[in-house]
């Protein structure tokens, strides 16, 4: 495998920690990229790797603040991008937009990496990628897993909503136009947020473009969720979530949130024998984690890995 070559260096202007971009390619030949936070001049060994991974179309500035919130607590910490999302290549063949798919491509990045004891921190798809990880990585290597706003029951009216807006319009004339899209859509679910956030949720999902700014996902991703209606089976993924039983687990829930509901969180923890759940009050899906409440919720469970 590949050794995974390095890009670019970026400091935090907050906290003058470092990250640093890193590339990877598939099986198929795709450039991919991911960003990682190392503790400068730190032992890590005695922490598990935090191994972020993030929504549907989403990308790793998502991870910016838990990861630099991590960092500075010793943990070494790595977020991906998804074939066509981020800075990773769009691939010409949607189909490929897939969970088996782009699990072989962050099998691969862990191998690149050298990761031999990791947790993963999930949103939303990511969480689903985690489930179907624990039957490739037993316990011994995947040491936790940390669901956010995600379960093996997701409900059909956040997909349908996730559907309608799915590559449909990618571009707008600044990030304070994209913030007001955001809030209009979102709004009800993220009651807590104000102006500032819908800015800087904005410049998560988007880059600066000539004409503005534009969301940073291959609008072919759209194809993967086209029939998507209400005779479409409702997606339940229990056999996946079993396969966790023996690691230890957190479930992070919003609140307000339109795809995992409390019954599937209650159901959830019924069934995992080490689950623990906690609840991000006034935000929906899925919660930014940019809170201090719900980062040390998320050190304090890693912290009982190290232990």
């Amino acid at each position: 495998m590949n050794q995974p070559g390095t890009d670019d260096i970026e400091t935090s202007g907050d906290t003058g920690q470092a990250s640093r971009t890193f590339t990877w390619t598939s099986r198929d030949g795709l450039a991919l990229s991911g960003r990682e936070w190392r503790p400068e001049g730190e032992d890590t060994s005695r922490h598990p790797t935090v191994l972020c991974l993030s929504g549907l179309s989403r990308n790793t500035r998502d991870f910016n603040d838990i990861s630099i919130f991590l960092q500075n607590l010793g943990y070494h910490v790595v977020a991906l991008d998804y074939r066509g999302r981020g800075a990773s290549a769009w691939d010409p063949e949607w189909h490929n937009y897939a969970i088996p798919i782009e699990g072989h491509d962050i099998d691969d990045a862990i191998e690149a990496l050298g990761l031999n004891r990791f947790a993963i921190l999930g949103t939303s798809r990511g969480g689903l990628h985690a489930m179907a990880m624990a039957h490739r990585y037993g316990p011994d290597r995947m040491v936790g897993v940390i669901l956010n706003d995600v379960g093996p029951h997701l409900e059909m009216k956040a997909i349908h909503r996730i559907a309608a807006s799915l590559g449909k319009k990618m571009q707008y004339p600044s990030f304070e136009a994209l913030a007001e899209q955001l809030e209009h859509l979102l709004g009800p679910q993220f009651s807590s947020f104000a102006k500032q956030d819908w800015l800087k949720l904005s410049q998560q999902i988007a880059s600066p473009c000539d004409a503005g700014c534009v969301i940073d996902y291959d609008p072919a991703l759209a194809h993967t969720l086209i029939g998507q209606d209400d005779a479409s089976p409702v997606p339940d993924i229990w056999h996946l979530f079993e396969a966790l039983e023996n690691i230890p687990l957190l479930i992070i829930h919003g609140e307000q949130s339109d795809l995992l509901s409390r019954e599937t969180c209650d159901k959830m923890l019924a069934t995992h024998p080490d689950a623990k759940l906690f609840t991000v009050k006034g935000q929906g899906h899925a919660p930014v984690l940019w809170d201090q409440e719900t980062q040390q919720e998320i050190a304090a469970f890693l912290d009982r890995l190290s232990a």
